[in-house]
């Protein structure tokens, strides 16, 4: 068992060092050079189709409401997130990304949906979900750790 443990771990590690690489150049090879990995990962938990208050996306990216406040002003400057008003309620202001923002969302998640299709590729069913298995214990275990930090 200890075997597959450090294996397991060197992969983890390395995966998600190239995947992070990966998207930072990717970034800087394109026409969204102006954007960093955090503010890519902000575009993203804001999300395409629905439009979510700054208390919602802080709590997402586990930061401060004041944090990201700093992030979503220069997203704004750089024209990939817009602030609206609530039409139910015009003190409650939401994010929701703009053309520009829909564009880098979109090309992010091709990225992360063929790594994906990548993964599963020639696995059986049963194979996949035993994977799905993993990865749902791997993200009990990581929520556990960081609530229990807070």
């Amino acid at each position: 068992m200890d075997t597959f443990v450090d294996e397991v771990n060197q992969y983890l590690v390395t995966i998600f060092n190239e995947v992070l690489m990966i998207e930072e150049e990717a970034l800087r090879g394109s026409r969204f050079k102006d954007i960093s990995i955090k503010e890519m990962h902000t575009i993203e938990a804001i999300g395409m189709y629905r439009k979510h208050t700054t208390t919602q996306v802080a709590k997402k990216l586990g930061i401060t409401a004041g944090t990201l406040t700093t992030a979503i002003n220069n997203l704004e400057k750089k024209g990939y997130v817009e602030r609206v008003r609530s039409e139910e309620d015009r003190r409650v202001v939401k994010l929701g990304l703009t053309q520009k923002g829909r564009l880098l969302y979109r090309l992010h998640d091709k990225f992360h949906r063929d790594m994906v299709k990548y993964t599963v590729k020639e696995m059986s069913e049963e194979e996949v979900k035993v994977l799905m298995k993993g990865l749902r214990n791997l993200h009990d275990f990581l929520d556990k750790t960081k609530n229990s930090n807070n």
